[in-house]
């Protein structure tokens, strides 16, 4: 209750304004009435003070420096009774209440001080039970709404409604949860600012650049973040309804907030032990991978490229679990990110490191300059809002989600191929560095077709005949065609050797010594161990 409200009390008609009127939106939270010259050390902020002005009648200039010393301490106002033992107030004081828009108010002969006292404090009591009302039956309302799941986006839209105002749920880094009015570009009105983490209470905020006010009502999202329900416009602290409507909204999304973190933190984990399961090899077979891979939106016939991210160390003083909690935070906003990001970017942790796994569309013909492209927009974005540098070790294009395993070895020798350069905030390209990680690169239904255009001819023999003759090719072509060699590493008589690879040139159809054919054999049975693996 105010001072202008106070004075629209029924039971106290007569009460006139004589000094200080601009200082009637001033918050009266409690009445007390003058008993001692002392009384200003006995006064609370947002007291109205009523007084006959006895102890001032004879000493006038007291009255200002007690109006002087109220209005600095926050009081209400002043009501004074006249005609007792103060004829009128003097002008010296009503100068000074109008110069300091401290309310002056002159009570009326006919009503007692405590009848004054327990009208107003029975008005500030009513309306006070009133708010307390209003908040729980709001407290319901938006209860009801999240109970129900109709979801805080609707909440927010009912908050609007109620407050007639735009509202804004954002994250503790300014991105919307929420967005309700579209043509409001809330992130950009408050890009650059720093709001401290601890804070408890609503401030208001002026932004330069576009003269727009704003008021951010803390908001919890999980133990240790928090984010912000932002109003459009500044909240006067007189305004009790508003602030209390928009109080029990954020009490309610706050509770909405830490469930569906909790879930969602879950969920993550779940992703990431099926990716750490994955990448060790746990799983007992391929039918098992894809099954559990299709539970988080993998597809084995979908084509990805691998990038696995670390935070470049800038404090060689901190600790591992400092730099695990960091890491946490900016791998969650990183998350966040590229939710927005085209194609789909599919994200996991695993100790210090991220792993992004990105789709490859097939109508992109150079797809590492996609991802590249992507990871250089998270790169920048993780300097600007946590000043810190992010690596990246990209692999090459795996061809089904199988490969992804490979895929993820090799991003992982590039990040630290990078490491070893001291380079920070790099994109790292695996390179192949030998023939076998080079057929990793080719689909293993192509492998497989050549293997049998290679091979096929030895799978009419019997099995173990076939073992045989292709042990024996192998190692002879290994030993560049030198028969004792053959012989001394398989155990066996040099004569066994000469038996066996005129019987593969006869199975073949084609010579040994031509070179085409001995490296169409090398390179079939280099893919016969790959796709045995």
């Amino acid at each position: 209750m105010n001072v202008n409200e106070v004075l629209t009390i029924p039971q106290l008609e007569g009460m006139t304004i004589i000094a200080g009127e601009s200082g009637i939106s001033r918050e009266v939270e409690s009445v007390n009435m003058m008993d001692a010259p002392d009384i200003i050390h006995f006064l609370n902020q947002s007291e109205f003070l009523i007084t006959t002005a006895y102890h001032f009648k004879d000493h006038p200039h007291k009255l200002t420096e007690l109006v002087q010393a109220m209005a600095e301490q926050g009081c209400a106002g002043l009501g004074i009774k006249t005609k007792r033992f103060l004829d009128k107030v003097p002008d010296e004081v009503i100068n000074k209440a109008n110069e300091l828009a401290f309310p002056i108010i002159e009570l009326p002969i006919d009503l007692s001080l405590g009848e004054i006292v327990n009208h107003t404090l029975r008005a500030i009591l009513d309306q006070r039970a009133t708010e307390l009302t209003l908040a729980l039956e709001t407290h319901k309302h938006f209860t009801k709404i999240i109970m129900e799941g109709k979801g805080i986006e609707l909440l927010l839209q009912d908050l609007s409604q109620v407050i007639h105002r735009p509202v804004q749920l954002i994250d503790q880094h300014f991105k919307p949860i929420y967005q309700r009015n579209k043509n409001l570009n809330f992130p950009l009105l408050l890009d650059g600012l720093k709001i401290p983490s601890r804070m408890t209470s609503p401030i208001s905020l002026s932004v330069r650049s576009t003269k727009q006010t704003c008021t951010l009502f803390p908001v919890h999202i999980s133990e240790k973040k928090k984010g912000f329900l932002m109003i459009m416009g500044e909240i006067e602290k007189t305004d009790h309804l508003t602030s209390l409507t928009i109080e029990q909204a954020t009490n309610v999304i706050s509770f909405a907030l830490m469930k569906e973190h909790a879930l969602r933190q879950q969920e993550r984990s779940n992703r990431n032990d099926f990716f750490l399961q994955f990448s060790d090899g746990t799983f007992s077979s391929q039918e098992e991978i894809i099954g559990r891979a299709a539970e988080f939106s993998l597809k084995n016939a979908q084509k990805y490229i691998c990038a696995v991210g670390k935070i470049d160390r800038d404090d060689q003083h901190a600790t591992y679990t400092e730099r695990l909690e960091k890491a946490d935070d900016i791998y969650e906003f990183m998350e966040g990110e590229i939710l927005d990001m085209t194609p789909v970017i599919h994200f996991f942790t695993h100790g210090e490191s991220c792993i992004l796994l990105f789709e490859v569309q097939e109508t992109i013909s150079i797809p590492g300059t996609n991802a590249e492209s992507a990871l250089l927009q998270i790169q920048e974005k993780v300097s600007n809002y946590f000043g810190n540098t992010i690596s990246f070790g990209v692999s090459n294009v795996s061809h089904t989600f199988l490969d992804v395993k490979n895929a993820y070895k090799d991003a992982v020798d590039a990040l630290s191929q990078g490491q070893l350069s001291k380079k920070t905030a790099y994109i790292q390209t695996y390179h192949t560095k030998d023939v076998m990680e080079l057929l990793r690169m080719v689909p293993q239904e192509e492998l497989k077709n050549f293997y049998t255009f290679a091979l096929s001819p030895f799978s009419e023999s019997k099995l173990e005949e076939e073992q045989s003759l292709l042990d024996t090719l192998s190692v002879y072509l290994e030993t560049h065609c030198q028969i004792s060699e053959t012989a001394k590493r398989l155990f066996v008589h040099r004569n066994t050797v000469v038996y066996r690879i005129e019987k593969c040139e006869e199975i073949l159809g084609k010579s040994l010594k031509d070179s085409e054919t001995t490296m169409q054999i090398r390179l079939a049975l280099r893919i016969r161990s790959l796709l045995e693996t």
